[in-house]
C-alpha cells in the first residue's frame, strides 16, 4: 500500500481533490436515488389507496361487482345514469394484481394485463408466493412482496366483508426502472465529472505550486555546489510570489537563508585566503632566518680551534633541527601555493623511471626493509611536474619506511588502465589505525606511535597532505586501504593533460 500512495505534493493534492469530489458525488447520488425511490414508492402507495379493494372483490363475481352491473337509475339531478359510470373494475392500471384469501388460502387471484375487460385475469402463483401473500398483515398499509411469478409488488391487504382478506397490488418495476436509470445517468455524469476534475485539478495544482517548484529547483542547485572550500557562487534567488501565501512566505524565508549562507561562505573564503596568504608569507619569510641559523651553526662546526663536546653536540642539533625546520617551511610554502591555485609544470614525465629512482633512494635510506618493485614492460608517461610527482612517490615510500618496523616488505606497483596510470605502495606492517584513516591525508596528522611503537621523532605530519594536494593538482586521486598486516596507498594519475590549473 505504501508503494501505491502518491509521493509528490502535487499528486497528493490532486488525489485528495478527486477523492473529496468522488465522496461528494457518491453522497449526492445516494441521496438522490433514495429520495427518488421514496417519492415514487409513496406515489405508488397513493395509487394503491385510490384503487381500494374493488378489483379483489370483483374476482369473486367474475370480474364485476354486483353494483357494477348495467342498470338505470335517477341521479341526484333527476337524470338517468347506468352502472357504466362506475366502470369495469378491471379497467385500471396495467399490472394491477388482486387476490382473495380465506383462512390463509388463496381462493381467487387475478392480474390486469392490458386493462381490457376481456383480458385473461388468471395468474399462476407458486406455493411460496401464496405463503408470502398469506403473511401480509391485513392492516391496510402498503408492503413489498417478492412474487416469483410477478417480481416485486407493492401490496395492501384489507379485511373483507365475508371474513376474507382482500389484497391489491401494483408492480414496483416502473419505480425500479426509473431509479436504475437515475443511477446509470448519475454514474456516467459523475465519472465524467471526476475525470474532468482530475485533469483540471492536476493542471491547477501544478500551476499553483510553480513557486514551490522553483524553490525546490534552486535548493537542488545549491545542494550540488561544493561548499567545502573556495569561492562559491550561489544561484539567483527565487522569485517571491504573494508574501501573504504559504509558498510566498517559504520563498522569502528561503531567500533570506541563502543570503545568510552566502555571507557566511564569503567570510569563510576571506578567512581562508588570509590564512593562505599568512602561511605563504610566513613560510617565505622563515626561509631566510632558518637558512641563516643553519649556516651559522655549520660555520661554527668548522672552527679550527678546540670546541667542547657539549658545544659541538649543541651545534650539531641546531644544524639538524634547522634542516628539519627548513623542510617543514618548504612543505608549508608548497601547500600554500597549491591552495592558492598556482599552476604546476606540465611536461611529459617518465613515471617508470621516476618510480625506479624513488625506490632506489628508499632502499638506500631503509636497508632494513624488503623492497619489491613491479613495473610494466613498456614505459609509462604522464603529463605533469616531474619534481612534484617524484616528491609524491618519495613521501609514500618514506611513510612506509618510517611507520613500519624493520623487516617489513614494501611492494611498489606501477600499472596502466584505459585512461590512467596507478602507482600502489603496499606494506605488510601493522596497518593504519581505524580512527586515523579518515584524516590521514589532512595536515599535521601523525600516527607513527600507533603504527610503529619504537618510532621516535618523526615528521610534521605534512607528507601525506602534500601527496594529496599534488595529486589533486594533477587531476588525479589518492586512496587508502588498510587493515591488520596490510596497508595500500594508491595514486591514480590521468594519462592525458587535465583541464585543472
Amino acid at each position: 500500500m505504501t508503494r501505491l500512495a502518491p509521493r509528490t505534493l502535487r499528486a497528493r493534492l490532486t488525489v485528495g481533490l478527486v477523492t473529496l469530489l468522488a465522496v461528494s458525488c457518491a453522497a449526492v447520488g445516494l441521496a438522490a436515488v433514495v429520495e427518488l425511490n421514496g417519492f415514487l414508492t409513496q406515489r405508488l402507495d397513493e395509487q394503491l389507496t385510490q384503487v381500494g379493494t374493488r378489483f379483489p372483490e370483483s374476482l369473486e363475481h367474475e370480474g364485476r361487482l354486483p353494483g357494477d352491473l348495467p342498470r338505470s337509475r335517477n341521479d341526484s339531478t333527476g337524470g338517468t345514469s347506468t352502472g357504466d359510470e362506475h366502470g369495469d373494475t378491471r379497467r385500471m392500471a396495467t399490472g394491477t394484481f388482486g387476490a382473495r384469501l380465506l383462512n390463509g388460502r388463496v381462493t381467487h387471484k387475478g392480474l390486469i394485463r392490458s386493462g381490457d375487460p376481456a383480458a385473461d385475469l388468471n395468474v399462476d402463483l407458486t406455493a411460496r408466493d401464496a405463503g408470502r401473500l398469506a403473511r401480509v398483515p391485513a392492516d391496510g398499509r402498503p408492503h413489498t412482496v417478492d412474487l416469483s411469478a410477478l417480481d416485486d409488488y407493492r401490496v395492501v391487504a384489507s379485511p373483507g366483508r365475508d371474513g376474507d382478506v382482500l389484497i391489491v397490488g401494483l408492480p414496483l418495476e416502473p419505480v425500479e426502472a426509473t431509479v436504475h436509470r437515475l443511477e446509470l445517468v448519475a454514474g456516467i455524469v459523475f465519472d465524467l465529472a471526476l475525470v474532468v476534475t482530475g485533469v483540471a485539478g492536476a493542471c491547477w495544482v501544478r500551476w499553483s505550486l510553480r513557486p514551490l517548484s522553483r524553490v525546490a529547483a534552486t535548493a537542488t542547485r545549491v545542494s550540488e555546489l561544493p561548499l567545502a572550500s573556495g569561492a562559491v557562487a550561489l544561484p539567483p534567488r527565487v522569485p517571491e510570489p504573494d508574501p501573504r501565501s504559504e509558498v510566498g512566505q517559504m520563498a522569502t524565508a528561503f531567500n533570506r537563508m541563502l543570503g545568510h549562507v552566502e555571507d557566511a561562505l564569503t567570510k569563510r573564503h576571506a578567512v581562508e585566503e588570509r590564512l593562505r596568504r599568512f602561511a605563504a608569507d610566513a613560510s617565505h619569510e622563515l626561509r631566510t632566518p632558518v637558512a641563516s641559523v643553519r649556516g651559522h651553526a655549520e660555520l661554527a662546526l668548522l672552527h679550527p680551534g678546540p670546541v667542547p663536546p657539549k658545544v659541538t653536540r649543541a651545534l650539531e642539533r641546531i644544524t639538524a633541527e634547522s634542516a628539519r625546520m627548513g623542510e617543514m617551511v618548504d612543505d608549508l610554502l608548497l601547500l600554500a601555493r597549491l591552495d592558492a591555485g598556482r599552476p604546476l609544470e606540465r611536461r611529459p614525465v617518465d613515471l617508470t623511471h621516476l618510480v625506479l629512482d624513488a625506490v632506489t633512494d628508499a632502499r638506500a635510506a631503509g636497508p632494513g626493509h624488503r623492497w619489491t618493485l613491479d613495473l610494466p614492460e613498456e614505459p609509462v608517461t604522464v603529463p605533469g611536474d616531474a619534481h612534484r610527482l617524484h616528491q609524491v612517490v618519495a613521501n609514500l615510500l618514506a611513510n612506509a619506511r618510517l611507520h613500519t618496523p624493520v623487516g617489513t616488505e614494501v611492494t611498489v606497483t606501477l600499472e596502466t588502465g584505459a585512461d590512467d596510470a596507478r602507482v600502489s605502495v603496499h606494506d605488510n606492517g601493522p596497518g593504519v589505525p581505524a580512527d586515523v584513516r579518515p584524516t590521514v591525508f589532512e595536515r599535521f596528522t601523525r600516527a607513527e606511535h600507533r603504527r610503529r611503537p619504537d618510532a621516535s621523532g618523526g615528521g610534521a605530519g605534512l607528507g601525506l597532505s602534500i601527496v594529496a594536494a599534488v595529486v589533486e593538482a594533477h587531476g588525479g586521486s589518492v586512496g587508502l586501504e588498510s587493515g591488520p598486516a596490510t596497508t595500500t596507498f594508491t595514486v591514480t594519475l590521468p594519462l592525458t593533460p587535465c583541464p585543472c590549473p
